[in-house]
């Protein structure tokens, strides 16, 4: 809970659970809602759909805004408050909702366990929306209907006041913070109904088993909510939150260097590279989750162990003792690992394919590929070809191209007696070639 409603509590049912909870007085709220969350919404669209005067409730929401509003104090049936007028002049306020009997509230819990997405989410501390249509399909109203909201003031209005209407437009910024303040208003502390929840489920578990059903089979019911529902309640759905910002850097991962000793097995060097990575990653997949048409891509194939090995001696740029394990890992030698991150910068998956692939591409595509070069340079001029299947190497220089499976041309070179990547993929064969050229030496 943050601080702005950090309450004071009264605990009246010897550690049962808090009877009255106090909340501290909220800033004023200007240039804002008085309620972004679905709980909040649905407080003052009830609110708001059952109340006599129109008017008060606006004045009370104008004295809410600018913060009129003190400490307001939560029990069972009751909430309350001191509201001050423009002109300073206080008024105690309370608001009086009809506590739900035992039997409703044994309609509820066993609405709860049966169904495993509400309790799984009430004993996490959250309340579902979809709560309030399930729990009134088991004859229990928790959000207030017409009259159920009575006011109280020293004012002397006999209907709600502005006073009382700025407490309840104040609840509903509370109910952004804590949804359990609706149940504690309709009677049950949040310790004393997450308790009652607990025993009902386990004595749910244990007449399954005694039956002969696995516990896992208890309380199975498909959750889920229907279309029409979903729509209907756009109303007083909360707007989506903007798209969250992309740090400049990865973060940095925490430091493993204690006076500890690591578990065996346990190697604290390597397990920062993977946490370092890991940063990396996130934001790399952040950064394309927000770019524009995001939404149309495909999803991209998960790697090999291999080649994610590969791919993470590319990013992490790691010491040569954790680059030798990942060497290791994808299957390859140090130096066949080297030339195969030269080949994962240039082009991912599909370059390193290139590297460790060989196949034979059929006639037409050749034929192309080289009437292509044949154009490019004069008679004569024009560069002399092995073809090797898809690796064509030139007579005279340590140079190469390899053709993929798109139909794109990469240049390869020899270095130290070995074939590395020279650059990107070009779909022209002759300008893939006149740049590894350039840069090319004769053979020895």
């Amino acid at each position: 809970m943050s601080d702005a409603y950090e309450p004071d509590t009264v605990d009246a049912e010897g550690g049962a659970g808090r009877t009255e909870v106090t909340f501290a007085p909220l800033p004023p709220a200007r240039g804002r809602g008085f309620a972004t969350s679905w709980w909040g919404r649905a407080w003052l669209q009830a609110l708001e759909d059952t109340a006599l005067d129109g008017e008060q409730l606006k004045k009370g929401r104008r004295l809410a805004r600018e913060g009129a509003v003190g400490a307001v104090s939560v029990r069972p049936g009751r909430i309350t408050a001191v509201v001050r007028d423009r002109d300073g002049t206080a008024h105690r306020s309370d608001v009086l909702l009809q506590e739900l009997g035992a039997e409703a509230w044994d309609r509820f819990l066993d609405m709860a366990v049966d169904r495993s997405g509400h309790i799984a989410a009430l004993l996490d501390r959250e309340m579902p929306p979809h709560l309030v249509e399930d729990a009134a399909g088991a004859g229990v109203e928790l959000l207030p209907g017409i009259g159920d909201l009575e006011p109280e003031c020293t004012c002397g209005t006999w209907d709600h006041c502005p006073h009382s209407g700025a407490l309840c437009y104040q609840v509903a910024r509370l109910l952004d913070e804590d949804p359990f303040v609706l149940l504690l208003m309709r009677g049950r502390a949040e310790r004393r109904l997450l308790d009652e929840l607990q025993v009902r489920s386990a004595a749910r578990a244990v007449r399954g088993a005694k039956d002969g059903e696995a516990p896992e089979d208890v309380a199975q019911e498909a959750y889920g909510v229907p279309a029409g529902e979903a729509f209907g309640a756009g109303s007083i759905l909360p707007p989506l939150p903007p798209p969250p910002p992309v740090p400049e850097e990865p973060g940095l991962p925490p430091s493993l260097d204690t006076e500890a000793g690591p578990p065996a097995g346990l190697d604290p060097a390597a397990l920062e590279v993977l946490a370092a990575d890991s940063a990396v990653r996130a934001r790399r997949m952040l950064l394309e989750a927000l770019a524009p048409g995001h939404e149309r891509q495909p999803v991209p194939a998960g790697l090999t162990p291999g080649q994610d090995a590969v791919r993470l001696a590319a990013d992490a740029r790691p010491e040569p003792w954790i680059a030798g394990r990942l060497a290791e890992g994808a299957g390859r030698s140090r130096a066949e690992l080297e030339a195969a991150v030269r080949a994962w910068r240039y082009g991912g998956v599909a370059a390193l394919a290139v590297l460790d692939e060989e196949w034979a591409p059929d006639a037409d595509s050749l034929a192309r590929a080289r009437a292509r070069l044949a154009a490019a340079w004069e008679e004569g001029e024009r560069p002399r070809l092995r073809a090797a299947g898809a690796r064509w190497t030139v007579t005279g220089a340590d140079v190469q191209l390899r053709y993929d499976r798109d139909g794109r041309w990469w240049p390869y070179r020899k270095e130290r007696g070995r074939w590395v990547p020279a650059g990107p993929a070009d779909d022209d064969p002759a300008s893939a070639l006149a740049g590894v050229l350039a840069g090319a030496s004769p053979e020895a």
